[in-house]
C-alpha cells in the first residue's frame, strides 16, 4: 500500500475501531456484545492454531530436552558412581573373607607348631628382571622383623627375610633356584636339603641314597642351628617323583610344595622359635583313600541254560546248583 493522505487516515479509523472494541469488550464482561464474534473467531482459527501447536511442539519438546539433559546426565553419573562403589564394596567383602580365611589357616599352623608370628601382607613381588623369585611384606625392623627369619603361611613354608628395612622386608621364596632348605621325611626321619627350581618341583637330595621312599611321602624343615634361618617342623612339601638310586650316595626326589608361590597374600613372620621341635605334628591330616567297592554276582547256569537247552533235558548243572562270583570294580 502506498503511503498517502487516504492510507493514513484508513490507518488512524483503524485503530480508534479497535481501541473502542476493546473498550466496549472489557467494559460488558461476561455480557460483552464482542462474544459471538470472538466465538466464531476461535471456531475458524481453533483448527489452525492446533496444527502450529502440533507443528512447533517437537521443537518445544527438543529445547526442553536439551535443557533437562544436563540434570540427566548428572543424575546418569552419580548412578554410575554407586554402582562402582557398591561393586567395590562387594568384590571387596569377598576379599576380606579370602583374607579372614588364609589368616585362620595360618592361626592353626602356628598353634600346632608354637611358632610366634607377626602377620603381615604381600605388597610386592620381586622385578622380573632379576632372575629371583621375592616378594615384599609391609613390616620391617619397626615391627621386630630381623634377617634370616622364617616366613610361612596357612599351607606351609613361604621363605626366609633376606632384607629389612623400617617398615617392609624382602623375602626369598622356597621356589627360587638360590633357596636352599634342610628338611625331614615324615616317619622315616630321613634327612635331605630341598633347593628351589622356579615353577617346577622343588629338588631334593636325600642324604641316605638307599632311603625308602616313595611317591606321596612328605617332607617337613629339619631346623637350623638357633633357629636361624628356618625352624624345625614347617610342611614342605609331598613327594611327586623318585629318581632310582643307581647306587649314588644321595637320592633325588622332587617334591609339589604345600604353598603356591605364585598367589601369596597374608603371610607370617616367625619371630619367635617353638620350645620343642614339632616334628610331624603341624602337617595337614592325610586325606583318607577312597574304598572299592565290590559287587557280588550270583550266577545260576540252569537259569543261563534255560532259553538256549529247553527240551534237550542236558542242563550240565554242577551237583551244587549254583556259582558264586566276585568281582571288583
Amino acid at each position: 500500500m502506498r503511503d498517502t493522505r487516504e492510507s493514513r487516515l484508513l490507518l488512524v479509523l483503524l485503530v480508534a475501531t479497535a481501541f473502542a472494541l476493546i473498550t466496549v469488550d472489557i467494559r460488558g464482561g461476561e455480557d460483552s456484545p464482542v462474544d459471538g464474534a470472538r466465538q466464531a473467531a476461535a471456531t475458524v482459527f481453533g483448527p489452525i492454531q492446533d496444527g502450529v501447536s502440533s507443528a512447533v511442539d517437537p521443537v518445544g519438546n527438543a529445547v526442553s530436552a536439551i535443557r533437562d539433559s544436563g540434570d540427566r546426565h548428572d543424575r546418569l553419573a552419580e548412578l554410575e558412581r554407586e554402582n562402582a562403589e557398591l561393586k567395590a564394596e562387594l568384590g571387596s567383602d569377598d576379599r576380606n573373607r579370602s583374607r579372614a580365611r588364609q589368616l585362620d589357616r595360618m592361626l592353626k599352623t602356628a598353634g600346632a607348631g608354637q611358632y610366634g608370628i607377626k602377620g603381615a601382607e604381600v605388597i610386592a613381588i620381586g622385578a622380573a628382571q632379576g632372575f629371583s623369585w621375592t616378594i615384599t611384606i609391609d613390616v620391617g625392623a619397626d615391627d621386630g622383623i630381623q634377617r634370616d627369619m622364617t616366613v610361612l603361611n596357612g599351607d606351609g613354608l613361604v621363605g626366609r627375610v633376606t632384607t629389612v628395612g623400617p617398615s617392609t622386608a624382602t623375602v626369598l621364596l622356597a621356589s627360587d633356584p638360590d633357596f636352599t632348605v634342610g628338611t625331614r621325611m615324615e616317619n622315616s626321619d630321613e634327612l635331605g636339603f630341598a633347593s628351589g627350581q622356579g615353577d617346577r618341583p622343588l629338588r631334593v637330595e636325600l642324604l641316605n641314597g638307599k632311603a625308602e621312599v616313595k611317591k606321596g611321602d612328605r617332607l617337613v624343615t629339619f631346623g637350623s642351628q638357633a633357629d636361624r634361618p628356618f625352624v624345625p617342623g614347617v610342611p614342605v612339601g609331598v613327594v611327586s617323583r623318585v629318581d632310582p638310586s643307581g647306587g649314588d650316595l644321595t637320592r633325588t626326589l622332587y617334591v609339589t610344595p604345600y604353598v603356591g608361590f605364585s598367589k601369596l597374600d597374608i603371610v607370617g613372620v616367625v619371630v619367635q622359635a617353638p620350645a620343642k621341635d614339632p616334628r610331624d605334628t603341624v602337617l595337614p591330616p592325610r586325606p583318607k583313600p577312597t574304598p572299592t567297592p565290590t559287587v557280588t554276582v550270583t550266577v545260576t547256569p540252569g537259569a543261563e541254560n534255560a532259553e538256549g537247552t529247553e527240551g534237550t533235558g542236558d542242563t550240565g548243572a554242577p551237583a551244587d546248583g549254583g556259582v558264586q562270583q566276585e568281582q571288583e570294580q
